[in-house]
Protein backbone atom coordinates (compact mmCIF):
# COMPACT_ATOMS: atom_id res chain seq x y z
CA UNK A 1 0.00 0.00 0.00
CA UNK A 2 1.25 3.51 -0.72
CA UNK A 3 2.36 5.65 2.21
CA UNK A 4 1.30 9.22 2.86
CA UNK A 5 2.46 12.03 5.12
CA UNK A 6 -0.36 14.18 6.44
CA UNK A 7 0.61 17.30 8.36
CA UNK A 8 -1.02 20.54 9.39
CA UNK A 9 -2.45 22.61 12.19
CA UNK A 10 -5.43 22.68 14.50
CA UNK A 11 -7.66 25.69 13.84
CA UNK A 12 -10.12 27.46 16.17
CA UNK A 13 -12.42 24.86 17.71
CA UNK A 14 -9.92 22.20 16.63
CA UNK A 15 -7.52 23.55 19.25
CA UNK A 16 -10.27 23.35 21.84
CA UNK A 17 -10.90 19.76 20.78
CA UNK A 18 -7.21 18.92 21.15
CA UNK A 19 -7.24 20.36 24.68
CA UNK A 20 -10.35 18.31 25.47
CA UNK A 21 -9.32 15.01 23.79
CA UNK A 22 -5.59 15.17 24.46
CA UNK A 23 -2.98 13.68 22.18
CA UNK A 24 -4.10 10.08 22.58
CA UNK A 25 -7.66 11.03 21.73
CA UNK A 26 -6.55 12.66 18.49
CA UNK A 27 -4.40 9.63 17.60
CA UNK A 28 -7.47 7.44 18.11
CA UNK A 29 -9.52 9.69 15.80
CA UNK A 30 -6.76 9.68 13.17
CA UNK A 31 -6.52 5.89 13.32
CA UNK A 32 -10.29 5.56 12.91
CA UNK A 33 -10.48 7.78 9.81
CA UNK A 34 -7.52 6.02 8.16
CA UNK A 35 -8.87 2.54 8.97
CA UNK A 36 -12.32 3.52 7.67
CA UNK A 37 -10.68 3.83 4.23
CA UNK A 38 -8.91 0.46 4.49
CA UNK A 39 -5.60 1.91 5.64
CA UNK A 40 -3.23 1.68 8.58
CA UNK A 41 -1.96 4.49 10.78
CA UNK A 42 1.79 3.94 11.06
CA UNK A 43 2.57 6.81 13.46
CA UNK A 44 1.41 10.23 14.62
CA UNK A 45 3.55 12.89 16.22
CA UNK A 46 2.73 16.33 17.60
CA UNK A 47 5.16 19.19 17.17
CA UNK A 48 6.03 22.80 17.89
CA UNK A 49 6.34 25.27 15.03
CA UNK A 50 4.51 25.66 11.75
CA UNK A 51 2.75 22.28 11.97
CA UNK A 52 0.97 20.82 14.99
CA UNK A 53 0.90 17.20 13.84
CA UNK A 54 2.56 14.72 11.49
CA UNK A 55 0.90 11.45 10.48
CA UNK A 56 2.33 8.65 8.38
CA UNK A 57 -0.34 6.29 7.08
CA UNK A 58 -0.67 3.52 4.52
CA UNK A 59 -3.77 3.73 2.34
CA UNK A 60 -4.96 1.66 -0.61
CA UNK A 61 -4.57 4.46 -3.18
CA UNK A 62 -4.50 8.20 -3.87
CA UNK A 63 -8.30 8.39 -3.97
CA UNK A 64 -8.51 7.00 -0.43
CA UNK A 65 -5.85 9.46 0.76
CA UNK A 66 -7.71 12.33 -0.91
CA UNK A 67 -10.97 11.25 0.75
CA UNK A 68 -9.29 11.33 4.17
CA UNK A 69 -7.72 14.75 3.52
CA UNK A 70 -10.95 16.24 2.14
CA UNK A 71 -13.03 14.94 5.02
CA UNK A 72 -10.60 16.24 7.64
CA UNK A 73 -10.23 19.64 5.95
CA UNK A 74 -14.01 20.00 5.51
CA UNK A 75 -14.40 19.96 9.29
CA UNK A 76 -12.91 23.46 9.33
CA UNK A 77 -11.06 22.54 12.52
CA UNK A 78 -7.86 21.22 10.97
CA UNK A 79 -5.67 22.32 8.10
CA UNK A 80 -4.02 19.44 6.28
CA UNK A 81 -1.32 18.96 3.67
CA UNK A 82 -0.74 15.58 2.04
CA UNK A 83 2.50 14.23 0.60
CA UNK A 84 2.80 10.93 -1.26
CA UNK A 85 5.84 9.08 0.12
CA UNK A 86 8.03 6.96 -2.15
CA UNK A 87 10.08 3.97 -1.07
CA UNK A 88 13.78 3.82 -2.04
CA UNK A 89 12.87 1.06 -4.50
CA UNK A 90 10.27 3.28 -6.18
CA UNK A 91 12.88 6.01 -6.56
CA UNK A 92 15.28 3.43 -8.05
CA UNK A 93 12.58 2.49 -10.56
CA UNK A 94 11.93 6.15 -11.41
CA UNK A 95 15.64 6.77 -12.08
CA UNK A 96 15.57 3.99 -14.69
CA UNK A 97 12.91 5.76 -16.75
CA UNK A 98 13.95 8.41 -19.22
CA UNK A 99 11.04 10.55 -20.40
CA UNK A 100 11.40 12.94 -23.33
CA UNK A 101 11.62 16.49 -22.02
CA UNK A 102 12.53 19.92 -23.34
CA UNK A 103 13.34 22.52 -20.66
CA UNK A 104 11.68 25.94 -20.92
CA UNK A 105 13.58 28.14 -23.35
CA UNK A 106 15.73 25.26 -24.63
Amino acid sequence: MPNYLFHGTYVGDGLKGLLKDGGTGRVKAAREVVESMGGTLETMYFSFGKDDYFIIASLPDNVSAAAVALTVAASGRVSIDTTVLLTPEEVDSATQRHPDYRAPGA
